[in-house]
């Protein structure tokens, strides 16, 4: 009887226990967070009705959001300084990322430009040289556009004859520029300002050149402005904007792109149409011979549909032109003006079983890169589409560059993977051998301690899918090792192999990286990047999924050792993931993400996403995007994984309602004990706007990463854990 007695109260104590320890944790959880206020807002869509309890958060103006992100931010860094090692995690990053870092040479006339960056400088400086063996000069200083390193240079082009160049300047992170014009012999910075610049590259002709650009947005609003109604105009060096030539309008239509290049003999004027807010994805292509307000386009493809165009170059009078159309993986087809009918279009460059990556001309060749498996393959063409030869890469991985002018005698390409900083090989064209240019110093870096090795895991459907996994040589596959798994899956873009050298603070530490080739993407073709849009983007949710399944399956990790990242489209692909699966990971690192489906085409350029995404405007698409949005599908009392949000004041690409409504969402609903944090970046945007800010946000992120997966990492002289533990 007294034993009985004694069970009984041992039960009822360890229950008062539980709820002890239950309230505890739900008042921790409640004192945490910032308290957001909620609002009654219901939208219908279809018949359904869809609640937005936090849609005020989308008034990036307001004094109510600024107090919400102050409060947010306060919480957030509180958590990320109690992490002891947060600091050293910083200065690690700092000596990984300190080594001069060089782009490939180009060339225009007799001048060469290049930029550098010495190390940790905030941003690359652009310099320029007479001839190779010149000696470099200092042509443009971005670090000196703000005292804070936060603007940068964005567009840049040198005039044919090398007297003047234009450039683009972007404030602290945001996609809106400003045009400025230099005098290239004395350095001096002309009158010329043009502004309200977005979408847009400088295409010079004789004294002038051609751009893009919106009206200026609503005082105050313009982070948040529609961006519509965009314009090409021709200026002229040493005019005022206002003097521009309007070459090119359509306000029947305010959401298509309108961009117009000049051939490299400056005799054509190529515009490119496109309208992705109708869900279209390709584009209209048209010439026009000459300048001035007298000339008309003529076109070469008149209506937007699903297809893409785009001049390659100008043979004489005909076009080389780069099409999908009715080839999937790309090809490159002769046009004559005199002769426009599709049936007179000459294959150049069939189409290939790998799809076509790039295709640009320099010194009267042809320079044509591929894809097999991801990796890139380089050929030479002549003009007319004879094969010349291979171009050798020092091996697997992603290789760019390659272009040049029609009079060149070599030209330079980089060659990047994994393991492999990149590196600047010069290529000459006569005797077709290559030779290594500049090839960049990693401090504590030696290229055999890792090892990259590529998979094809099964996705739910069946489907091959590739995956790239690089760790430190020896790894053991006991499923005890953290991970991060990386992915994309969206627009077409191909997540090639690539170095990054900050993350070299994650392999040295145990840590396996994971880079999945998800649909969506732009891997094999038109048709793997079909595979995961619209309705069918469950698809590129599946093999997330499966990749992390593989990863556990095989031991390289488990669910509590494992992380996810992702960023913009990427961000998406994270939030959807970590709500349909959240027992898969361990932590989740959402990045500048499209969040809420529904309403991301509202603001600013997100219209633009539709041909990718669809949109809720249409029935099916709505239910679709319904099923998957991550602000849509978070689920109450679920313990989803560690996450840390991230965002940025200045995104005015995916705009930060989206990552705030998601934030307040999931923390009001998330139970059990894994930080759900939201980190808002100052005088930033989509991407970091300076090299103290990516370092700033990955040491962030970093030490997030090592706390909540249950590793201590140690650095210098510190005694290193064994691999695999």
């Amino acid at each position: 009887m007294k034993k009985h007695l004694f069970v009984t109260l041992m039960i009822l104590v360890c229950l008062v226990v539980a709820e002890v320890a239950a309230r505890t944790m739900r008042a921790q959880q409640q004192n945490e967070y910032p308290k957001t206020r909620k609002i009654e807002h219901i939208d219908t869509y279809f018949g359904t009705k869809v609640p937005d309890p936090y849609r005020w958060l989308e008034d990036d103006n307001s004094a109510e959001t600024a107090a919400w992100v102050e409060a947010q931010n306060k919480v957030t860094f509180a958590y990320l300084e109690k992490i002891p090692f947060r600091s050293r995690i910083r200065e690690r990053l700092e000596k990984l990322f300190d080594y001069p870092k060089y782009s490939a040479p180009s060339r225009r006339g007799e001048y060469f430009i290049y930029s550098k960056n010495d190390g940790l400088q905030n941003q690359s400086v652009l310099y320029i040289q007479k001839g190779l063996d010149g000696t470099p000069e200092v042509l443009i200083d971005p670090n000196k556009f703000s005292a804070d390193g936060t603007a940068r240079l964005g567009a840049f082009a040198l005039s044919k004859d090398g007297k003047y160049a234009a450039y683009g300047i972007s404030k602290s992170g945001s996609d809106w520029q400003e045009y400025f014009v230099m005098e290239v012999a004395t350095r001096k910075s002309l009158s010329d300002v043009l502004k309200w610049i977005k979408v847009s590259g400088i295409s010079w002709q004789g004294d002038g050149f051609y751009y893009s650009r919106y009206d200026e947005p609503e005082k105050g609003r313009e982070l948040s402005s529609k961006n519509e109604g965009h314009k090409v105009f021709y200026h002229k060096v040493g005019t005022a904007q206002t003097d521009d030539l309007l070459i090119y309008e359509d306000k029947a239509h305010p959401q298509r792109f309108h961009n117009a290049r000049t051939t490299e003999d400056e005799r054509f004027v190529i515009l490119s149409i496109s309208e992705r807010g109708l869900g279209k994805k390709g584009n209209s292509l048209f010439y026009m011979e000459g300048a001035g307000k007298d000339r008309k386009f003529a076109p070469i493809v008149s209506e937007i549909g699903d297809d893409s165009f785009s001049v390659v170059d100008n043979v004489g009078d005909r076009f080389l032109v780069e099409t999908n159309r009715k080839a999937p993986n790309g090809r490159v087809f002769l046009f004559d003006p005199k002769n426009p009918e599709e049936r007179n279009w000459k294959d150049i460059l069939p189409e290939k079983p790998e799809p076509l990556q790039n295709a640009g001309t320099a010194g009267g060749k042809l320079f044509v890169t591929y894809l097999k498996d991801v990796t890139t393959r380089a050929y030479v063409y002549s003009l007319d589409g004879r094969i010349e030869n291979e171009v050798k890469l020092p091996g697997l991985g992603s290789a760019g560059g390659f272009g040049g002018e029609s009079d060149d005698k070599f030209v330079f390409y980089t060659f990047s993977s994994f393991n492999f900083p990149p590196t600047i090989y010069r290529y000459d064209i006569a005797s077709r051998k290559s030779s290594l240019f500049r090839a960049p110093k990693i401090p504590d870096f030696n290229p055999a301690d890792y090892e990259t090795r590529q998979v094809f895991y099964p996705s739910k459907d069946g489907t091959k899918v590739p995956m790239f996994i690089v760790h430190k040589k020896g790894l053991k596959l006991n499923g005890r090792n953290p991970a991060l798994l990386y992915g994309y899956g969206g627009f077409n873009i191909t997540t090639s192999p690539s170095f990054n050298s900050l993350r070299l603070a994650l392999l040295e530490q145990g840590f396996v990286y994971a880079s999945a080739n998800l649909r969506g993407g732009g891997e094999y073709g038109e048709k793997w990047h079909e595979a995961g849009t619209k309705l069918k983007k469950q698809n590129v949710f599946d093999d997330f999924i499966a990749a992390a399944e593989y990863l556990i399956a095989n031991k390289y990790t488990s669910s509590d050792k494992l992380a996810i990242q992702g960023g913009s489209n990427g961000g998406l692909l994270v939030g959807a993931c970590m709500n349909q699966r959240p027992e898969l990971f361990r932590a989740a690192i959402p990045q500048v993400g499209v969040m809420d489906m529904l309403r991301f085409h509202k603001f600013t350029i997100g219209w633009n996403w539709i041909a990718d995404y669809g949109s809720s405007d249409n029935e099916a698409e709505f239910q679709a995007l319904y099923k998957y949005s991550p602000l849509h599908n978070i689920r109450e009392g679920i313990n989803y994984p560690a996450t840390l949000i991230t965002t940025a004041d200045h995104d005015d690409r995916v705009v930060p309602a989206h990552s705030f409504k998601y934030a307040a969402t999931l923390q009001e609903k998330h139970r059990g004990s894994n930080p759900v944090l939201i980190r808002i970046d100052t005088k930033s945007g989509h991407g970091a706007s300076s090299t103290t800010k990516a370092i700033e946000q990955t040491a962030d992120i970093y030490a997030f990463l090592f706390k909540n997966l249950g590793v201590t990492p140690t650095y210098g002289s510190e005694r290193r854990p064994p691999v695999g533990n």
